[in-house]
């Protein structure tokens, strides 16, 4: 009977300290990442409003679904580098444009070829690279509203904006 009794006491004793709670042990919270966007210096910061067209800097236009500089744009475009070079006070933002025919997303993808192609003229004529930012808008900001193929020529284009320096 001893027997027994040391072996129920010992189920007894293994039953309570089974079931006994064990503490929970909680994570740490994970500490959030601050990530910083990363600074492209070699473009000047195009979110402010007061982008302007000035007499000095004409438009140039493109021949449908092209980006290609045209040579009577290569002469514009001589003329608004000589001005930008001599004005190191402005910082300058070329916008391409397309006509309504085509996707969206087609279309911006144009409009930023068609900018970077005039980005990339202005920089071989001297305009200081970090001077110039880009930006498309596609089909989104139109000259001319019509239908036709008047209205879509006035709309394949490339306009310098520039603002001065902040």
């Amino acid at each position: 009977m001893n027997r027994k009794t040391i072996a129920l006491s010992l189920v007894l004793s293994l039953f309570i300290f089974g079931c006994a709670k064990k503490p929970v042990v909680k994570p740490p919270e994970p500490v959030p990442e601050v990530v910083q966007p990363a600074e492209t210096p070699s473009e000047p910061e195009i979110r402010y409003p007061d982008w302007q067209n000035i007499a000095e800097v004409k438009t140039i236009y493109f021949d449908f679904d092209s980006s290609e500089i045209k040579p009577e744009a290569r002469k514009i475009l001589e003329n608004n580098a000589q001005f930008l070079v001599k004005s190191t006070e402005v910082v300058v933002l070329v916008e391409g444009h397309c006509d309504e025919r085509g996707t969206i997303e087609y279309n911006l993808g144009l409009g930023q070829r068609r900018a970077k192609a005039v980005r990339d003229y202005y920089i071989a004529l001297g305009v200081s690279a970090d001077r110039i930012g880009t930006i498309s808008y596609g089909k989104e900001k139109p000259v001319d509203p019509g239908h036709n193929e008047e209205a879509w020529a006035k709309n394949r284009r490339a306009e310098t904006k520039v603002r001065t320096k902040k």
